[in-house]
């Protein structure tokens, strides 16, 4: 699904990706950790298409084509899916409408025709019970009002609606209480199938009690500097991070 080589890419002069290598393959899910400053969300954005960040080397390929010679919309239609660590608020643009706006442009962009209104209305009902949210949230404007829980629960309900092949999740459980906790975890692995990914970008290891992740990497320094199976969360919960970058800057000299 994504395989990411050398890649390197700075703001304003300023390296903030040192050489990232990482393999995503098809029906996995796969977390990133790591400590602040290191490069986690700047990967996901880069990911999702974003033009703050200068490409100074490095390659990304996304389904057997290249990721970063698309434009943002071109990979969103792709279907590319960046849940967003601060979700915006949209006053005046309705939920529901920049949904069936974007199934619709995903839609054309495949050559299919518009969903029917009522077929997509079908779908928002069956789906937003599963975010626990209601009818009337999400017929607000986009995030208007919405707590901070609230909008990651959205984030994970318009995922659910367009149903994408990669989806990227940047600190999604951040500002969650247990219970939205549970339901944004189910909300991920309800998508969880064998042709699709899944990227957990978080700190900590509580999202990843109830989505086992396949694989977890820790980014440091902007690299990937130690990857594991789920039990390393464990041993950075124990440990920490300073221990792992000691760790590594000890093996490397």
């Amino acid at each position: 699904m994504l395989d990411i080589k050398n890649l390197h890419a700075e703001v304003e002069g300023q390296p903030i990706l040192n050489g990232v290598d990482l393999h995503i393959p098809t029906g996995e899910v796969h977390a990133i950790m790591g400590p602040n400053g290191s490069g986690k969300s700047t990967l996901a954005n880069i990911l999702a298409g974003r033009d703050d960040y200068e490409i100074t080397a490095g390659s990304v390929d996304y389904d057997s084509q290249s990721l970063l010679d698309l434009d943002a919309e071109q990979r969103a239609c792709e279907g590319v899916f960046l849940g967003f660590q601060y979700p915006v608020e949209i006053p005046g643009v309705s939920n529901l409408y920049l949904l069936r706006a974007a199934v619709n442009a995903r839609r054309a962009y495949r050559g299919e025709d518009e969903i029917d209104a009522m077929d997509f209305m079908k779908q928002v009902q069956s789906t937003v019970g599963d975010v626990g949210m209601s009818m009337e949230m999400a017929k607000r404007g986009v995030n208007e009002g919405f707590s901070g829980g609230e909008k990651k629960r959205n984030e994970i309900f318009q995922m659910l609606m367009l149903e994408p092949k990669l989806s990227i999740l940047d600190e999604t459980d951040s500002g969650l209480d247990i219970d939205a906790l549970k339901t944004v975890a189910n909300g991920i692995n309800q998508l969880r199938s064998p042709e699709r990914s899944t990227i957990l970008v978080t700190h900590y290891k509580r999202l990843l009690e109830h989505v086992i992740p396949d694989r977890i990497h820790v980014l440091a320094g902007g690299q990937v500097v130690r990857s594991g199976g789920p039990e390393l969360a464990d041993h950075l919960e124990a440990h920490g991070y300073a221990a792992l970058e000691t760790e590594t800057a000890s093996a490397a000299s």
